[in-house]
């Protein structure tokens, strides 16, 4: 079973920055694609931003602008960088992976963000 870890999380004031990275744990997958999807205390999950392998990226309308996706040189990685960061990105931030014409079917543990002043 592949797992995905992810790490980069912490606190940020308003307006800063943050880069996630997530890896599988065994690169002997093809994983095509990759994401971050997050829950805020509460809320239900929602996709952020996914990548395939070619390189195909979506951007939730309420980071686009501020989050890029991309994908890593190593095999099965994933990176989302956060910028101009508001109070309402805080939240469990969770990589996601799926082989090709698959559903989300990978997950990691979850990385906690948190915005405050």
């Amino acid at each position: 079973q592949v797992q995905l870890v992810e790490s980069g999380g912490g606190s940020v004031q308003p307006g800063g920055s943050l880069r996630l990275s997530c890896i599988a744990s065994d690169d002997g997958f093809d994983i095509y694609d990759m994401g971050w999807h997050r829950q805020a205390p509460g809320g239900k999950r929602e996709l952020v931003a996914s990548i395939t392998r070619s390189g195909l990226t979506y951007t939730d309308a309420s980071v686009k602008g501020r989050f890029t996706i991309s994908r890593g040189n190593a095999k099965n990685s994933v990176y989302l960088q956060m910028d101009n960061m508001k109070f309402e990105d805080t939240a469990a931030y969770v990589c996601a992976g799926a082989r090709s014409g698959h559903s989300w079917e990978y997950w990691g543990q979850g990385t906690q963000v948190t915005v405050s002043s």
